[in-house]
C-alpha cells in the first residue's frame, strides 16, 4: 500500500491502493460463492442426494440466485428490537469478517498491508466478532436470540485461546509476527512445511506440529460455529441461534461474514501450517503453477474438509464442547509452546 502512494503520488497512489483492495473484495466474494456451493453438493454427495443442479449448469449459479432472493426481500425489523442496533450488528460482522483478510498474503507480494505483526492483527479483529453476534442476540429483544448469541461468545472465547496458543507455537519457530516471513521459511519442499517440521530434524519438532495442526482444525470449526460444533444454532435446540429474528440483506450479511471467517480460518492454515504459496516440491512441473493457485488449492482442500466434517460427524453436547476446549485443547497447547520453545533455544544452540 505504502509502495503504491510513494511511486505514483498520493492522489493516484490512493486511487490504486482502493482499486487494489475493491479487486480483492470481488475475488473473495466470488470465491465465497462457488465455496458454498461446494459445501453444498459435498454434503449432498454423502447423503447420496443431488444438491444444488438446476440454476445454470450443474448448478453453478445459485449462490447468485440465492443472493438475488434475499437482497429483494423485505427487511423486517421486530416490533421490540432496538433498530439501531438490530441493523448494525450483521454490518459489523460483515465489514469485520472482510477487515481481518488484509493482512493475509496470497502469493509474494500480494498481500494489502505486509505489516510485521500482522498475526496480533488478526487476533485483535477477529475477537472483535464476537460483538457482531452478542449485539445481534441483545438487540433482537427475544430470549432465543440472546441465548443462542451467549453460547455463541462462550464457544468463540473458549476456543480462540486454544488457537492462540497453536499460533504462539508456530510463531516461535518461525522466528517472527509477520505472515509473510512466516511462509517464506517453509520454502524448498513440503518437508519444510510447519506441519511437518522435518528441516528440524533430529529434534522431532513434528511430533508437536502435526497435533497443533489437529487442534487448529478442531478449534477453528468451533469458532466458526460449524457442525459437529454448531450448537449456538442447532436447530433442534435454538431454531437459528443469535440470528433467529433476521431475514433478507441482514441475515445475509451474517452468513456472509460467517463463511469469510470460515475461509479465513482455511488460509490462516495454510499459511501457518501448509506453506502458504509454496509449491508441495520446488521443481517443475509444480514451479510452473503459479503460487497464487497453490495457496487457492490448500484453501480449497482445508474447505473440503470442513465440508466433509459437516457432513460425517455427528453433533457434540454442549457440555462435551466446552469441555474438549478447556480441558484437552488448552493444557495441550499449552505444554505444546513450552515444547517448541525447547526445541528452538536446543536446536539454534547446536
Amino acid at each position: 500500500m505504502y509502495d503504491f502512494v510513494t511511486q505514483w503520488g498520493p492522489v493516484w497512489g490512493t486511487v490504486a491502493v482502493i482499486g487494489q483492495i475493491l479487486g480483492f473484495m470481488v475475488v473473495l466474494l466470488l470465491s465465497l460463492a462457488f465455496l458454498l456451493l461446494m459445501d453444498r453438493k459435498v454434503w449432498a454427495a454423502v447423503q447420496m442426494r443431488k444438491g444444488p443442479n438446476v440454476v445454470g449448469a450443474f448448478g453453478l449459479m445459485q449462490s447468485f440466485a440465492d443472493f438475488l432472493k434475499f437482497v429483494l426481500k423485505e427487511i423486517i425489523v421486530p416490533a421490540g428490537a432496538d433498530r439501531p442496533l438490530f441493523i448494525l450488528a450483521p454490518l459489523l460482522t460483515f465489514a469485520l469478517a472482510f477487515i481481518t483478510w488484509a493482512v493475509i498474503p496470497v502469493a509474494p507480494g500480494w498481500v494489502i498491508s505486509d505489516i510485521n505483526v500482522g498475526i496480533l492483527y488478526v487476533f485483535a479483529i477477529s475477537s472483535l466478532g464476537v460483538y457482531g453476534i452478542i449485539i445481534g442476540g441483545w438487540a433482537s429483544n427475544s430470549k432465543y436470540p440472546f441465548l443462542g448469541a451467549m453460547r455463541s461468545a462462550a464457544q468463540m472465547v473458549s476456543y480462540e485461546v486454544s488457537i492462540g496458543f497453536v499460533i504462539v507455537a508456530i510463531l516461535v519457530m518461525a522466528g517472527s509476527m509477520n505472515l509473510s516471513t512466516v511462509v517464506a521459511a517453509q520454502g524448498g519442499g513440503f518437508w519444510n512445511w510447519h506441519v511437518l517440521s522435518l528441516d528440524m530434524l533430529p529434534w522431532p519438532a513434528f511430533a508437536i506440529t502435526i497435533p497443533l495442526f489437529v487442534i487448529f482444525f478442531v478449534s477453528a470449526l468451533a469458532e466458526t460455529n460449524r457442525p459437529p460444533f454448531d450448537l449456538p444454532e442447532a436447530e433442534s435446540e435454538l431454531v437459528a441461534g443469535y440470528q433467529v429474528e433476521y431475514s433478507s440483506t441482514p441475515y445475509l450479511l451474517f452468513m456472509i461474514g460467517e463463511y469469510l471467517n470460515i475461509v479465513l480460518m482455511c488460509a490462516l492454515m495454510t499459511v501457518l501450517f501448509l506453506g502458504g504459496w509454496h509449491a508441495p516440491l520446488d521443481f517443475p512441473p509444480f514451479t510452473w503453477i503459479p503460487p497464487v493457485f497453490w495457496f487457492a488449492i490448500k484453501v480449497v482442500f482445508l474447505f473440503f474438509m470442513f465440508a466433509m466434517v459437516k457432513a460425517l460427524v455427528p453433533r457434540y453436547r454442549y457440555d462435551q464442547l466446552m469441555r474438549l476446549g478447556w480441558k484437552v485443547f488448552l493444557p495441550t497447547s499449552l505444554a505444546a509452546v513450552a515444547l517448541m520453545g525447547g526445541f528452538v533455544v536446543y536446536a539454534n544452540a547446536g
